[in-house]
């Protein structure tokens, strides 16, 4: 990996998430929403409103409050929610903070599950064992996101009563009550992690099994748990991880209904709370902090990538 090629990936990332900046600035401008009106009221008076415009600068030109806008976030100030009259910023890292967290225990469920679950159906092709973990990733991926919340939350709250149904408690106050929060929303999401990834580490196994280095190491009479770990689960891995990046992606972006279902206060119900109550501030600061983590995610994906795989040039 290359100074050049990593310094083109950066640039590729500042250029993404400044094209995303001009479509969620003119997507906010576009929506039916006056700002001095939701701040003041339906009954505000005209010069109230005539003077909150010009203090926002509501009055300018497009170019120049995109420009001011722009300026304020790139130094973490999205101006002051219209709903809550605190500032935006502070909120939706707070909120961006408990999706994460959601995201990273259930990426760490789907990578200890999917993984060895995907190299177990490779290495029994066509077995009875390998059609029974593919008809449940199957099922993984078929069922919506709902219907396994569901599901889990009538198993494990109310036939089984182990769980609390809905609720966020935050691990600084109390560790334990805020796993026990957290272990439902993070299998209803795993369950469609794990179905994804298997397949493709089952799919990426069976690929490298039958190439020519893995028959050379066993020619050589290296041990099989050898030559699976050292030379089919770190080629198998490669693909896997710019899946899992997109799962990231995925993550953030589709776990809204997630955090609806169990009542999590992450950032994807803080953006649909301000795009429902036409809080352009919090839409615009919710929109450009999930693709900047969007963007970084998959250009660390892209560094560990070239990190693994040192056949691979980039220059």
């Amino acid at each position: 990996m290359s100074f050049a090629w990593l310094l083109r990936r950066l640039l590729l990332m500042v250029y993404t998430v400044v094209v995303v900046s001009v479509l969620v600035f003119a997507i906010t401008q576009a929506l039916p929403a006056d700002a001095a009106q939701t701040l003041l009221g339906e009954n505000a008076s005209p010069e109230a409103l005539a003077a909150i415009r010009s203090r926002l600068g509501l009055d300018d030109p497009v170019w120049l409050q995109f420009t001011h806008w722009v300026a304020h976030a790139a130094i973490g100030n999205f101006g002051v929610s219209m709903r809550t009259g605190l500032p935006v910023a502070p909120e939706m890292l707070t909120a961006l903070s408990r999706s994460l967290l959601l995201a990273a225990g259930a990426l760490v469920v789907t990578l200890l599950i999917a993984v060895p679950l995907g190299i177990f159906a490779a290495l029994r092709k066509g077995r009875p064992a390998d059609t029974a973990t593919s008809v449940v990733a199957y099922l993984g991926v078929s069922l919506p996101e709902f219907v396994t919340a569901t599901v889990l939350a009538l198993l494990l709250t109310d036939i089984l009563p182990w769980l609390p149904a809905t609720g966020y408690v935050s691990p600084l106050e109390d560790a334990g009550p805020a796993l026990r929060h957290l272990i439902l929303p993070v299998l209803t999401v795993s369950v469609i992690l794990v179905a994804h990834v298997m397949r493709m580490m089952r799919s990426e196994t069976l690929d490298v099994l039958q190439s020519d280095y893995v028959r050379a190491a066993r020619l050589k009479g290296l041990p099989e748990r050898t030559v699976l770990v050292r030379h089919v689960m770190r080629n198998a891995l490669l693909p896997v991880i710019t899946i899992v990046a997109l799962d990231v992606g995925y993550l953030l972006g589709g776990i809204i209904v997630i955090e609806e279902i169990f009542a999590v206060p992450g950032i994807g119900r803080a953006l649909m709370i301000a795009i429902t109550t036409r809080d352009l501030p919090s839409i615009q600061a919710g929109a450009m902090i999930m693709a900047v983590t969007y963007a970084i995610t998959n250009t660390l994906a892209d560094v560990v990538y070239a990190l693994l795989d040192r056949r691979i040039s980039y220059d």
